[in-house]
């Protein structure tokens, strides 16, 4: 199976929730991918140790070891519309995200980024979708979180540590099966 096939394929359910975060963080890794793998452009935009000291561009950033997990914990595969919950819902929860901001990674992702990791509209509107679930939410900021230290943690367990509602994920997972019937990140949300 190639690299693009197991991208396409590999999903962590939130009915996964007895599995450990390790557990999924390997399987994850069995894909291969590696912080090298990531366009720069996208590196520059997302990962935080590109931050300027005392500048930071976007709230939410993570390196790829958390981003990964943050994937895991959310129940969201590595599709467009996957990458697009998992960041936004990352910076909502910072609590620290003003519409300028979500306004500009939105234009980053949608027109600067390279064509393989562009945002189309509708991935540009689960984005800001989730930035607002990330807000909402009673949640601890993600990126700031000591991911890896959960690893032995069943992720059921792992969600209920962070705050993070899983009612809330299957509400608006609903409502995007329902929005994007030709969506198959969306369509696989809540198996």
């Amino acid at each position: 199976m190639t690299t693009s096939q197991k991208v396409q394929d590999w999903f962590m359910p939130l009915s996964a929730g007895r599995k450990t975060l390790g557990d999924a963080q390997r399987e994850l890794s069995a894909i291969g991918l590696k912080q090298s793998d990531i366009p720069f452009i996208v590196q520059l935009v997302e990962n935080p140790a590109y931050d300027v000291p005392g500048i930071e561009l976007f709230h939410g950033a993570t390196d790829l070891a958390a981003h990964d997990r943050l994937h895991i914990i959310l129940g969201r595969g590595l599709l467009p519309k996957d990458e697009a919950f998992v960041i936004g819902f990352t910076m909502g929860s910072s609590n620290r995200v003003s519409t300028t901001e979500e306004r500009l990674y939105a234009f980053f992702a949608k027109h600067l980024y390279p064509r393989a990791y562009r945002f189309n509209d509708a991935d540009v509107q689960v984005f800001r979708d989730a930035v607002h679930l990330g807000f909402v939410s009673d949640c601890v900021s993600l990126s700031t979180a000591d991911l890896a230290s959960f690893d032995a943690a069943p992720l059921g367990e792992v969600r209920l540590a962070l705050g993070i509602e899983e009612d809330l994920l299957r509400a608006y997972y609903a409502i995007e099966r329902r929005r994007y019937p030709d969506s198959a990140e969306s369509q696989r949300l809540l198996d």
